[in-house]
């Protein structure tokens, strides 16, 4: 799960939260009871949540705020005005200074 902090009319920054960890170490014990047949479908779960685990902070900010332009119906150029309209339309409490900084991740990690 990745949760977004720190999002408020007074702060400019957000906080990445991650607990991918959590959910490796439960896979890890899930896989060492697994039977023959459960292990393909939770190996394959261990490595995606290894690989998203991997990602850096910007990289996990820029697809929160792609999710968050898809969740109000925004399907434009992400390098628009309308995006952070968008954006901020989805989260009332974000700053414009801080959603222009995170339009701007999200056009650097583009999908």
């Amino acid at each position: 799960m990745t949760g977004i902090t720190g999002l408020s009319k007074k702060n400019t920054f957000v906080l990445t939260i991650r607990d991918a960890d959590v959910v490796a170490e439960a896979l890890r014990q899930a896989l060492a009871g697994a039977s023959p047949e459960e292990r393909p479908g939770l190996e394959r779960a261990a490595a995606l949540v290894e690989s998203t685990a991997a990602a850096d902070d910007s990289r996990l900010r820029a697809r929160w705020v792609r999710s968050r332009l898809t969740a109000v119906g925004f399907d434009g150029d992400i390098t628009s005005v309308a995006a952070v309209r968008a954006l901020r339309r989805a989260e009332p409490r974000l700053s414009l200074l801080a959603a222009v900084h995170l339009q701007k991740e999200a056009v650097a990690y583009p999908e």
